[in-house]
């Protein structure tokens, strides 16, 4: 499998095709793909977080994880977004899955669950009008990876 860039447009129609519970996010900051022998197999969009509290300037979301089943391609995506984010400068990585799922692509790739997430109650106010997903009563987790914080060794006086 290789990383390869992929437009915001690429991404989105692939994750609407593929994605078992979301449709495609509304922006992105960038998108990689995952190919094997020339086809896409698997696509991430990352954004910023979409809490407001988590959107420090040096964090990113993925908002979006999807592939066609190919053997690894989520722990091969999660490790190719943050290899590209700290290249950026991004300090942390976020990314939700819903409670019920293992997260083995995530630890695998090196991530550690950070937050358990109650369930929200939904997007829709009467002030703007939201369709329902049916994801909104679902708790989650949050994961995240983060750049090593360094510690100079104590110095000791001889």
């Amino acid at each position: 499998m290789t990383v390869a860039p992929v437009a915001f447009r690429t991404a989105s129609d692939y994750v609407d095709q593929v994605h078992r519970s979301h449709r495609a996010p509304q922006g992105h900051k960038f998108s990689l793909g995952a190919v094997a022998d020339g086809d896409l197999v698997g696509v991430a969009i990352v954004g910023r977080p979409v809490a407001r509290a988590l959107d420090d300037g040096f964090t990113v979301e993925v908002t979006r994880l999807a592939t066609a089943g190919h053997p690894n391609a989520c722990s091969f995506l999660y490790g190719a977004i943050w290899r590209a984010a700290r290249a950026m400068g991004y300090r942390r990585a976020i990314t939700y899955t819903q409670a019920g799922e293992s997260g083995a692509s995530l630890r695998a790739a090196g991530w550690r669950h950070a937050a358990d997430c109650r369930a929200r109650t939904g997007w829709d106010t009467p002030s703007r009008p939201r369709t329902s997903h049916g994801t909104e009563q679902v708790p989650r987790i949050r994961w995240e990876i983060t750049v090593p914080t360094h510690h100079d060794p104590p110095t000791t006086s001889r």
